[in-house]
């Protein structure tokens, strides 16, 4: 059965809910489903990158929420700073049709674009930001390719913020970073997981 949240058409038996969550001082609403990560609340990982991002710290731009599930990052985002475009893209065709719901009931529908893309397969233009909580069940190569090849999609100071567990990847997801970017700190450490952030710098 094909059920994983990071394949293209999940197939699921559909269960609706709908519940709110509050990120970045923003109270939101958010429609799940089965068939996508987390569906129950935003999970951990992702709420302590959004908590350790500093947007002051990035140049003028759009920021990428890449593979964005439902939406609660790029949608915290677009609510937490208006005056940037966000834009949204997974493989999963079910998250994406939740996230686009997630979006207009947050009524940021005209500042984010949401659209299908295997990791920066679909992606044009460069990013002031790109922020992930890469799926890491679906395997290594698939998360390695997500970290190295942001910095092709980054503007000249731009940032990479990712999420991982120390026990799913961290250490060894730090020294790929470093190799590509030559730099990545870890900008936060909490409960397990580590926020690591690399900057492009041309």
């Amino acid at each position: 059965m094909n059920n994983h949240y990071y394949t293209t058409n999940p197939d699921v038996e559909h269960a609706l809910k709908k519940w709110t969550f509050e990120l970045l001082n923003n109270d939101i609403s958010f429609t799940t489903d089965n068939g996508v990560f987390s569906k129950q609340t935003v999970d951990y990982g992702t709420r302590a990158m959004l908590k350790a991002f500093n947007e002051t710290i990035i140049p003028t731009g759009k920021i990428l929420d890449l593979g964005t599930g439902y939406g609660p990052v790029g949608v915290a985002l677009a609510l937490r700073y208006p005056e940037r475009q966000i834009d949204m893209v997974d493989v999963n065709s079910l998250a994406l049709s939740l996230a686009k719901i997630n979006a207009k009931d947050n009524q940021v529908q005209d500042r984010v674009n949401i659209f299908t893309s295997d990791i920066y397969e679909n992606i044009e233009g460069k990013y002031a930001a790109i922020l992930t909580n890469p799926p890491v069940r679906a395997g290594k190569s698939v998360v390695s390719t997500m970290l190295k090849d942001a910095i092709q999609h980054l503007l000249p100071n731009g940032t990479l913020t990712v999420v991982l567990q120390k026990k799913q990847g961290a250490p060894s997801a730090k020294k790929l970073m470093t190799e590509v970017f030559e730099n990545c700190t870890v900008i936060a450490k909490d409960k397990g997981y580590y926020i690591l952030q690399s900057v492009y710098r041309n």
